[in-house]
Parts: C-alpha cells; sequence; structure tokens
C-alpha cells in the first residue's frame, strides 16, 4: 500500500544493522528535537519568526499546533468526505483484514517440533498476533494457529499521542550448531514511531521474561533509538539512548555507543564496547554464527553509503564464556572501500560494491555494482589474488537483491526492471554457478510481473529449501516451496492469493521515454486494454527516485480496489536516483544532481500527455517521504507544475535547509547534501519551501550573513499550484512532521486560493513514518487519497 522508505537489502548477517528498531526521546529531551530549532542570528537580523513565520509548526505535541492540525483535519473531512462513509475504505479494509491474504511464516527452532511463526493482524486483532503452527498445518487450506503473543491485549502505551503498540519484529538467540532457539528480544513501538520498547521473550513458556524474577530478563522499557541484539545466553550488545539525555546518540540521533550488558546487571552498568563519531549515523557491534563460523564487527557508519567495518573471529566456546568486553581478540579495520557493504557467507567474505575498485596487487578492476566474493581470511591481510565477482553489472542489468541458504546463494538480477535468479553453491570452498545461464524456473518474468525467493527458516543455514513468491501488477501471490539444489525447477504448491480486485479488461505494459539528457527512462502502465488515447484519462503517477530503493511490480490490492477497478490509470516509473540499474542508476541523481530525477518524472508525464493517454487536469503524482520531496518539487518547478492537475505528498522532506536539524534527517546527507556547508547552493535548487516562499512568492530570505533580505519578484508569476493533498503523522519521528505543517501553511496563507485552489492537510497522531498503525488507520488513510484523487481529477462525480 505505501512505499517502504529507506529500506537496504542485506543479506542475514547484516541483517540488524539495517532493520535494528530506532528510539523516541524522553519527554525531558524530546523537545530538543520535536520543538523549533532556534535560527542563530546576528545583533542586526530579523527574528526567527519573520525568517520564517511558520517555524512554529515544528513543535509537534504543542497545544496550539495541534489545534492547528486538528482544524486543518476538519477541512480536509469536510472537502473529500469521511472516507469511513465510502465504498473505498469499506473495500480496502477488507482486503486488508482479509483472512485469505497469504501469511508470511517462518521457521524458529530446526528440531522435529520446530515451528513456522507469523505475525497478523485483522478485525479481531487490530495490533496484532504472533502466532505459530507446524509445516503440516501450514499447507493446509486452513492452518490451526497457536497465538504466541497478543498485542491488543497488552497494557496500552502511554507514549504522547500513542494509544497502540505496533510490532516491529523480534531478534532470535541464536547460539550455532546446539542452538535451543528458545529466546527472542521483542520489539514494540508506541504508535507506529521508528521508537520502541524492547523485551526478552521465553519461546517455551510463552511468556515475557521478568527483569526482576529468577532468569533475570533483559528489558528496555523506555522507547529509544534502540539496536539490541544476542551476544551469547547471557549477554546482549546494545546501543540506545543511555541516560536519556541524548550523550550517547549521534547528530543523527541513533545509537553511538555500544555497550556488553551482562544478565542480572542493570543497564548502568553495561559496559561500552565501542564508541562512533559524533558526526556518524550511528555505531554498530553484531557478533553471529554462521554456518560453523562465528564473527564479530565493528562498524561505524559514516554516511549512508560509507561505513568502515573492524572485525574479529571467534569460537563458539569462545563467545559463550567470554563477554565483549573480556574478549582480548583485538579487532582489524577490514580494508575495502568505505562505499563497499560487507557481508559473509561460512569463511566468505561477500562485497557489494558502489564504486569502481581496483584490487591491490592484481590489476584487477571490478565495477561498480559488483558483487565480489574471498576468503575472509585473506580480505583482512589485503590479498586480494583469489577474488571473483560472482555477479557484475552491464548497463542494463543490476543486482537487487541476494538470498542465502544452507550451501548456496542466490541473486536476484534486474534486466531493464524485470527479474531473473542465479544459484550459486558453495563446497569445499569454491564457489559454482549452477544450471547453466538459462537454466532457473524463475527467470525472464514477463512485464509487470516479480518473482522472490527466501530462505524458510529464520535460520537460513539450516538447509537448502526456499520460499518461492510470485506475483504482480496484476496478478495476485503465490506462495510454493522450492529447493535452491535444483534452482527452483520443481516446486510444491503452499498457497494463492485470490484476486482481491477485478483484473478483467486490464493490463501492463512497459514503456521507455528520453529525460532531458537523453537517458532512457522506463515506467510501467496499468490501464483498461480498450482505454481510449484522447486525453481524458485519470491517470496517477508514481515513483520514489532515492536511496537506491528500486520500484519493482508487486500486487496491491488497494491499489487495484482503490484506483484501477474505478477506472483509473496507474503509472510507475524508474526514475533515476533508485535502484533499478545498480549503484550508477542512484549516484546519477546524488545530491548536486537531484535535479535528474525530477526532469525524469517531467519527461514521463510529458510522453503520457503526448501519447494522448492523459492531459495536464487528468494527470496527478503521488509520492511519499524521499517521494515527498520529489512530489514538492514537482509541484513547486516551472516546466512539472504546468504538467500535474493534482498531486498527493505523504510524510514528506521539504524544508533542506532545516532538514538536517529535524529528527533523522542528519543521517541523509550522504543522499542530498550538507545545507551547513556549500552544499546548499545547490540544496537551495532542490528545496519545495524555498522554491515556494522566496522564489514564487518572493518572500524574504535570510542571507548567509543572516539578515533578512527584501522581497524580490516572482520567478514564476504564473505559477499555479496543482490541487494538492498533504499528509504525515504526528507519530513520525523520522521525517519531522514540520515539512508538511510549514509547507501546507505557506500554501494556505502566504499563496493563497488564487496560486493555490485547494490545498488539503491530513495528520494522523499515530501511525510512524508509515502514516499508519493498524489496519483501520490504513484503510483511513488510502480511502481518503485515492477519494480525493477521484474528485479531483473527475474519476467519479
Amino acid at each position: 500500500f505505501f512505499c517502504c522508505h529507506f529500506i537496504a537489502k542485506r543479506n542475514n548477517a547484516m541483517l540488524w544493522r539495517t532493520t535494528a528498531a530506532f528510539a523516541a526521546l524522553p519527554r525531558s529531551a524530546r523537545r530538543h528535537f520535536y520543538s523549533a530549532t532556534t535560527i542563530s542570528m546576528s545583533p542586526n537580523s530579523a527574528d526567527a519568526s519573520s525568517a520564517d513565520p511558520h517555524l512554529w509548526l515544528e513543535d509537534v505535541l504543542g497545544e496550539k499546533q495541534l489545534q492547528w492540525v486538528e482544524q486543518c483535519n476538519k477541512k480536509c473531512i469536510d472537502t473529500v468526505g469521511d472516507p469511513k462513509q465510502t465504498q473505498t475504505y469499506t473495500r480496502i479494509k477488507s482486503i486488508l483484514d482479509s483472512k485469505d491474504k497469504i501469511p508470511h511464516a517462518y521457521r524458529i527452532g530446526n528440531g522435529a517440533d520446530s515451528q513456522y511463526y507469523n505475525f497478523w493482524q485483522d478485525e479481531q486483532h487490530v495490533q496484532g498476533i504472533w502466532r505459530r503452527t507446524s509445516l503440516e498445518s501450514y499447507k493446509s487450506k486452513e492452518p490451526q494457529w497457536t497465538t504466541v503473543l497478543d498485542l491488543d491485549a497488552l497494557p496500552p502505551p502511554t507514549t504522547d499521542t500513542a494509544k497502540t503498540w505496533v510490532w516491529h519484529g523480534s531478534t532470535l538467540l541464536d547460539e550455532g550448531a546446539n542452538s535451543q532457539w528458545d529466546r527472542a528480544i521483542i520489539r514494540l513501538s508506541p504508535g507506529g514511531s521508528d521508537a520502541d520498547t524492547a523485551r526478552e521473550f521465553d519461546l517455551k513458556t510463552e511468556q515475557f521474561v521478568d527483569a526482576d524474577g529468577p532468569d533475570r530478563g533483559f528489558a528496555l522499557d523506555q522507547p529509544a533509538k534502540t539496536r539490541i541484539a544476542y551476544r551469547s545466553r547471557d549477554e546482549v550488545l546494545v546501543g540506545t539512548d543511555f541516560g536519556q539525555d541524548g550523550s550517547t546518540l549521534t547528530d543523527s540521533g541513533y545509537p553511538r555507543v555500544v555497550k556488553s550488558w551482562k544478565r542480572g546487571t542493570p543497564i548502568d552498568q553495561a559496559v561500552t564496547v565501542f564508541e562512533g563519531e559524533q558526526t556518524d549515523i550511528a555505531a554498530h557491534q553484531y557478533a553471529f554464527h554462521d554456518r560453523g563460523f562465528v564473527h564479530e564487527f565493528q562498524l561505524r557508519s559514516i554516511t549512508f553509503y560509507t561505513s568502515k567495518y573492524f572485525y574479529r573471529l571467534l569460537t563458539a566456546d569462545g563467545i559463550a564464556s567470554t563477554t565483549a568486553d573480556e574478549e582480548t581478540t583485538p579487532f582489524k579495520e577490514v580494508p575495502i572501500p568505505e562505499d563497499a557493504e560487507l557481508g559473509v557467507f561460512a569463511d566468505m567474505a561477500m562485497i557489494t560494491l558502489r564504486s569502481d575498485f581496483e584490487a591491490p596487487s592484481t590489476g584487477s578492476t571490478f565495477k561498480a555494482g559488483s558483487l565480489v566474493t574471498l576468503p575472509i581470511s585473506e580480505l583482512m591481510e589485503n590479498d586480494w589474488s583469489s577474488a571473483f565477482a560472482m555477479f557484475e553489472p552491464t548497463p542494463n542489468r543490476s543486482l537487487s537483491s541476494t538470498s542465502e541458504t544452507k550451501d548456496y546463494n542466490i541473486l536476484k538480477i534486474l534486466e531493464d526492471v524485470k527479474t531473473n535468479l542465479e544459484f550459486w553453491q558453495y563446497a569445499d570452498k569454491c564457489w559454482t554457478k549452477q544450471g547453466g545461464d538459462d537454466a532457473n524456473d524463475g527467470g525472464a518474468v514477463p512485464v509487470g510481473q516479480d518473482v522472490s525467493v527466501g530462505s524458510h527458516c529464520r535460520d537460513s543455514s539450516a538447509d537448502n529449501k526456499l520460499w518461492l513468491w510470485r506475483d504482480g501488477y496484476l496478478v495476485p501471490d503465490t506462495l510454493e516451496m522450492a529447493s535452491a539444489e535444483d534452482c527452483c525447477a520443481k516446486t510444491e504448491h503452499i498457497k494463492s492469493k485470490p484476486a482481491m480486485f477485478s483484473a478483467d479488461g486490464l493490463c501492463v505494459e512497459q514503456h521507455f521515454c528520453r529525460s532531458a539528457d537523453g537517458t532512457q527512462i522506463p515506467y510501467f502502465v496499468m490501464r483498461k486494454k480498450d482505454l481510449v488515447m484522447d486525453g481524458s484519462n485519470p491517470v496517477l503517477l508514481d515513483a520514489y527516485g532515492g536511496f537506491e530503493i528500486s520500484m519493482l511490480p508487486g500486487y496491491s490490492a488497494g491499489v487495484g480496489a482503490g484506483w484501477l477497478e474505478r477506472g483509473g490509470t496507474k503509472v510507475v516509473a524508474n526514475i533515476r536516483g533508485g535502484g533499478e540499474y545498480g549503484p550508477t542508476w542512484h549516484q546519477a541523481a546524488l545530491k548536486e544532481k537531484r535535479y535528474k530525477c525530477f526532469e525524469d518524472m517531467e519527461a514521463v508525464a510529458q510522453d503520457l500527455i503526448d501519447k494522448k493517454l492523459t492531459s495536464r487536469e487528468k494527470l496527478a503524482c503521488i509520492g511519499g517521504s524521499n517521494g515527498g520531496l520529489l512530489v514538492g518539487n514537482l509541484i513547486t518547478r516551472p516546466i512539472a507544475s504546468s504538467l500535474f492537475g493534482a498531486a498527493v505528498c505523504q510524510v514528506p522532506l521539504l524544508d533542506m535547509k532545516k532538514y538536517t536539524k529535524l529528527l533523522a534527517g542528519a543521517s541523509w546527507a550522504g543522499e542530498y547534501g550538507d545545507p551547513d556547508t556549500d552544499d546548499w547552493t545547490f540544496l537551495r535548487k532542490h528545496s519545495p519551501y524555498h522554491l515556494l516562499r522566496n522564489d514564487i512568492l518572493g518572500k524574504p530570505e535570510l542571507g548567509d550573513d543572516e539578515i533578512l533580505g527584501e522581497p524580490t519578484e516572482s520567478t514564476n508569476a504564473d505559477w499555479t499550484c496543482p490541487k494538492t493533498l498533504f499528509t504525515t503523522s504526528t507519530r513520525d519521528d523520522r521525517v519531522h512532521p514540520g515539512h508538511a505543517r510549514k509547507m501546507v501553511a505557506a500554501l494556505l496563507e502566504e499563496a493563497g486560493t488564487e496560486k493555490a485552489p485547494q490545498v488539503l492537510y491530513w495528520e494522523n497522531t499515530e501511525g510512524g513514518h508509515g502514516g499508519a498503525a493498524d489496519n483501520s488507520q490504513r484503510a483511513y488513510m488510502w480511502a481518503l487519497t485515492y477519494n480525493f484523487l477521484a474528485m479531483t481529477l473527475g474519476l467519479e462525480k
């Protein structure tokens, strides 16, 4: 239903780094992040409110600010109508709650009594349940589930506006070959914020382990930007806001200090084992068992795309008996480029490159986007003589992701945004490609469809069985069990999702158009087969264009029921900044080249109009988070704003002068640039808030000397804002809701209805960065969105 933002694709060994839970600050410290950041003023300068009269809206939880939100929400619902009273809401809610959805289940444990666990939400389980069943039962039409943890039965959170718990997942205790798989750290978020709590859970008794009981369970009850994982049964490595004063967090608000916390001791007695720099995004330390080896890493995430790794090899007995602070084996820095990503498979290093790399003393150069492997022992000696590229990109071919089983590494490869799978077997310290170039069942999927594989087990080293998923824009999900040993040639059908919207008479096409610099931009179109190309068709154009995230085909019943089934056409553009063609495609729209992804959207929009698929009055754009920044630019750029009649801007970044000072914003300087440096020269051109207020409306701007300038002539006197709906969440502690609030205030109060005929704003008090905390909230948000678009583009009377 909504873009998963800032998702990184990692193998299991790296998973804790990228999906570890985030945190909220205590009330005493939260004002530092949630309140309006003070602009430093010289004695001769105006005050902050003169430079930015909407600055006050950055105080997220202020009484007047929440009253402003309430008034905007009321106006929005009065204009569009109550989503709950519409068929769209009923359809989407029923889809989200449907028991016909395929439950994603993964095995915990490797013995005969191992079970498949799934997290599930429906109308009876609003916040959700964690449940389990056997494989035989899971394969049946109506599995018999046992509830392990019921979130609705827990006492509600007491954090600010949060009323519900949101599941953030579990981290298992893995002790290697003899693991009992009996403990987990459960992470729950109040209201859906990145901030969450962490408590130890006993998978045998199916109860939380009492922190004050005989087993002295690990518990962090205060929501915080926490990363926590087991190192051994009686030790966890934890990074959090120790002391609740922000002193152990980075400028980005993530953990800077990692400590060894021993069972039965208070958190304030945890011992520091690693520290990053204040300007880093985060610091991490993590240890894990992998196919008979025990690896431990320290990691400085310097920027979103650069890191320093430090490594030591341990033994199973050693990690079980010696805590991190007492271990004498030294860490050594891993000699790889800072912009490379590092994983392991058994004793092999798996290195994904973001830039061309000349291997020392070999004369070999590996291309950006390559997956390079060599023994980690040789890597630590900077000996690359046996390194080889398991994958090397071409201009239209890139590595999307990897999956692992006991003996195989499976590559998901994109070729012009169409999926192929490659299987590599590891045996006798050697990698061998399986089945030749064309002998896999996952290759050459039809246009608008996708295939993915992943281990059926939380311990991917247990065996070579796989879940194989197929779906597409118009093709419901199917789940099969397969084996990497025959490259998924033979599969066992497990489950199919029934069609949740009518795709009769619909088709999917892939087109290419040329951007301003001549680059070919692919895009998918979902439309009626008999559509008349007369420019009268309501079209919704979706894109993301950032953080190397690819927009791949997938079945969205919400899009189908909320838009396609009602007669709308949906377009997905694979613009630069994404990962569809690897890191070079992403880097083509990085920092000062950000405008390239805006030009790509303008090219796609113009192509749709030129083909008479639609017209300006019937064309809308939509995007969230980084995609919200994209939409913000589209409604303020001279060319783009004349191409769209409507827009939906979700959880957006919009004030690029302030973004690094608001919540997690500093962590994205590697993507956008640092506004406190000379980068502001180009960032200013990509900041929708400034494009609106200072360029289009000619409002005074604060200069480099911190003196407020004079009003100026409009740079685009003929500009008219497309009719726009902004949505965000009070509980979003990743992208500050002040971005959307201030932009809306500027449009309503300064542009006025003459320049901005219709501007609506809806802010959910829960939901975090996803915008919604449960199925009812998700259905409400998306029904509101599609009803606004239908009304604005004339899809329905």
